[in-house]
């Protein structure tokens, strides 16, 4: 049984997501980043960083983890789903796509929705800088999709990092149509059970954001 700690933010779905479609045995602890709840003592035993998401697996010894990219892996080895460990092109063009979300889309969609969505005209230089690098990012994703279902070959944890932060594209100020191959492979997701289960854990209000 895996104790997952989370919120409605796209690191925390970016868990949800795997944790429904592999069919794991889970349950949700919410922690309501709006009343700071991650800073409770207790939630920072788990996650020494303060943030969420974080697991803690009884099955193996109460072994907790942090960080989405650590416990996506984790989670995958687990179940021996959605990371190819058999063919190792594939394995480390997973890693690189995962590594891609950690490293860019993540900060840096987070800063368009600080500056865009929370705080518009309180700096217009970072402002127009995140929103022009969010629509750099999105280009890569969408160049990358050319011709693919998926980032990298069959649907995998590389897909889920990166798309609970393209479902923020109304925050983001995105046209998904500017990106059709990115329109097409978020709609492909979209649809799929778990990610409509994924999506509201833990329950909330939010719509799940369909493209113009």
């Amino acid at each position: 049984m895996i104790d997952f700690y989370t919120w409605y933010t796209p690191n925390g779905r970016k868990v949800a997501l795997l944790l429904e479609e592999t069919g794991i045995d889970y349950t949700t602890i919410p922690v309501n980043i709006g009343k700071d709840e991650q800073f409770e003592p207790d939630f920072l035993k788990i996650a020494p960083n303060n943030r969420i998401p974080a697991i803690v697996d009884h099955d193996n010894n109460d072994f907790s983890l942090m960080e989405t990219g650590a416990i996506m892996l984790y989670l995958a080895e687990k179940t021996g789903q959605f990371l190819n460990t058999k063919d190792r092109d594939v394995y480390w063009r997973t890693m690189e796509w995962l590594m891609w979300q950690m490293g860019g889309v993540g900060p840096m969609f987070g800063q368009v929705h600080h500056f865009t969505k929370y705080n518009p005209g309180k700096s217009e230089y970072a402002q127009e800088r995140y929103e022009k690098e969010a629509r750099r990012l999105y280009g890569v994703l969408d160049r990358r999709l050319e011709g693919r279902d998926f980032i990298v070959d069959d649907y995998s944890i590389a897909d889920m990092a990166v798309w609970p932060w393209t479902a923020r594209h109304n925050w983001q100020e995105i046209n998904l149509n500017d990106f059709p191959n990115v329109r097409r492979w978020y709609m492909k997701i979209l649809e799929r059970p778990a990610t409509k289960r994924a999506w509201n854990i833990p329950e909330n209000d939010q719509p799940l954001p369909v493209p113009e």
